[in-house]
């Protein structure tokens, strides 16, 4: 048996692929009267079709999903000033990413690697190995492997489930 087509009025149930599929029949018009049911306000005149597509997408997208966290989008509109040099917001945006992934200070990572077990203390300001302070997990798994690593992925924080405490760490 066929099945119809979702309506466009009951986009609430419809899944994030459902309601791009919609946006991409519409014309130039239909989108900018989605705009206006999405934003309140008319779309701006020099949007091209392509672009107003995407800025729609997204929004489905982030209303489902969730937004950007208020961090990166405190850097974004420092980068929309047009007065940041492009390395500045690089190492903003890895600082963002960096707190993101961090267990709060305190904590303590075990990894093992060549058959040695290496303990790292999270600080405030850091991470503690062998006496010495790094900036970055990334620069304690090359000192460890002497390869390029992705520091929270090497210590097991990347690509997890929700955390529940402190101890699913150790």
């Amino acid at each position: 048996m066929r099945r119809s087509a979702p309506r466009v009025g009951s986009l609430d149930r419809q899944t994030i692929e459902d309601g791009i599929a919609l946006l991409r029949d519409l014309d130039l018009r239909g989108l900018r009267t989605r705009w206006q049911s999405e934003f309140g306000r008319a779309a701006p005149e020099h949007l091209t079709r392509y672009l107003l597509l995407r800025i729609l997408a997204y929004k489905i997208q982030a209303d489902r999903l969730g937004d950007l966290d208020s961090d990166t989008l405190k850097v974004l509109e420092r980068v929309s000033d047009g007065d940041r040099q492009s390395s500045i917001v690089s190492k903003e945006l890895t600082a963002v990413d960096q707190r993101r992934f961090a267990p709060p200070p305190g904590t303590v990572l075990v990894r093992e690697w060549g058959q040695k077990s290496h303990r790292i203390m999270v600080l405030a300001d850091g991470f503690a190995w062998n006496g010495k302070t790094f900036d970055s997990l990334s620069q304690i798994a090359f000192a460890i492997t002497g390869t390029k690593w992705n520091g929270p992925r090497f210590f097991g924080l990347r690509d997890r489930g929700q955390r529940n405490g402190v101890g699913d760490l150790e």
